[in-house]
């Protein structure tokens, strides 16, 4: 921990606040640093010496309030703590800026590791690594399980025309990248659009639910944290599956500045992954080429987004040169996976 406080989060400010709040809790001077890997909302880990906990803030310089919501991932992990679904115990939230300059909360410090590549997979093991990824499967089957009325988020979302609203979503958003001509992205998404599947009961979903966005640990490598639930909402539990589905295929592109894990010894096949939340769910999946073919299309877009903005010299950083090679890949899949179903 470094004695200056790191950028977006003051460490005198945030215990003052803390004392006044949860009193007691902290017994010492807090120092902080920024954890490495977010896409989006900033966090830190913070300690008086003794304790950790961790505090989650909108980006620096940040535009969209509701984009970066602090008051509803806050809700969220309070609302599904006291459930089988393991997130961190909420402490605080603040949405009175002028703490830190902007809204924050915070969570207790849960231990474990964000698996990012299929080579810090591969380091666990093919036995352990196949262990991790099906509870993976396991705990996301827990968070569908939840009923969204019986822990107060009856009205988290709105899942009636969910997937029509999706996918008109990320059309605008590639339209407001374009400036290139991307072969076939236009007929992936009139695909979707002619074939959307008929969604089964609404849950809480993550949005963006994948290895690295949990942490293993312990001697049975279970999950002990589901984190970054800033897309989390009501809407369609198969999209959630569909993009754990594209995560877990072959890019079959080598050092490529975006991986999936797939290639770590040991790792489920897709297949066993859709047959394992179908067992434990009772969901009927036959339509998961859909929402696969879907999670390539979004991360499709997501990607061209980065590459127009690298283009325009707003996004600097080792490996986003080759982001804009990577598209017509994603495209491609995305294509194949809703041909071939």
């Amino acid at each position: 921990m470094s004695a200056v406080h790191p950028p977006g989060l003051d460490p005198e400010q945030l215990r003052g606040r803390l004392d006044r709040e949860r009193p007691g809790l902290v017994s010492g001077p807090l120092s902080a640093r920024l954890i490495e890997g977010g896409r989006s909302n900033l966090t830190y880990a913070v300690t008086d010496g003794t304790s950790r906990w961790v505090v989650r803030r909108p980006p620096l310089g940040h535009v969209l309030a509701t984009a970066h919501d602090m008051k509803r991932e806050f809700r969220v992990i309070s609302a599904l703590h006291p459930t089988d679904v393991p997130v961190p115990a909420p402490l605080l939230l603040c949405e009175d800026e002028s703490v830190i300059g902007s809204p924050f909360y915070v969570m207790e410090f849960v231990e474990g590791v964000p698996y990012r590549t299929a080579d810090e997979l591969a380091a666990l093991g093919a036995e352990r690594t196949r262990a991790a990824v099906l509870g993976l499967v396991d705990a996301l089957v827990a968070l569908h399980a939840v009923d969204p009325e019986a822990v107060g988020l009856g009205d988290f979302g709105r899942p009636e025309g969910f997937l029509d609203r999706q996918l008109r979503r990320w059309g605008k958003q590639l339209d407001a990248s374009r400036n290139r001509e991307l072969p076939g992205i236009d007929e992936l998404h009139a695909a979707l659009g002619r074939s959307l599947p008929a969604s089964p009961a609404p849950t809480v979903v993550h949005g963006d639910y994948r290895l690295d966005n949990v942490l293993i640990g312990g001697a049975d490598d279970r999950i002990n944290a589901i984190l970054d639930w800033e897309m989390s909402t009501l809407g369609d539990p198969l999209t959630d599956l569909g993009l754990l589905v594209m995560y877990s295929s072959e890019l079959g592109l080598p050092d490529s500045p975006v991986s999936t894990t797939a290639g770590a010894p040991g790792h489920p096949s897709a297949r066993e992954i859709v047959e394992r939340y179908a067992a434990g769910s009772g969901r009927d999946t036959s339509a998961i080429a859909w929402y696969t073919a879907f999670a390539w299309f979004k991360l499709a877009v997501i990607l061209e987004g980065i590459h127009y903005r690298y283009t325009l010299g707003q996004t600097v950083g080792a490996g986003f040169d080759r982001i804009g090679d990577l598209v017509p890949v994603f495209i491609e899949h995305g294509l194949t996976t809703l041909q071939e179903g």
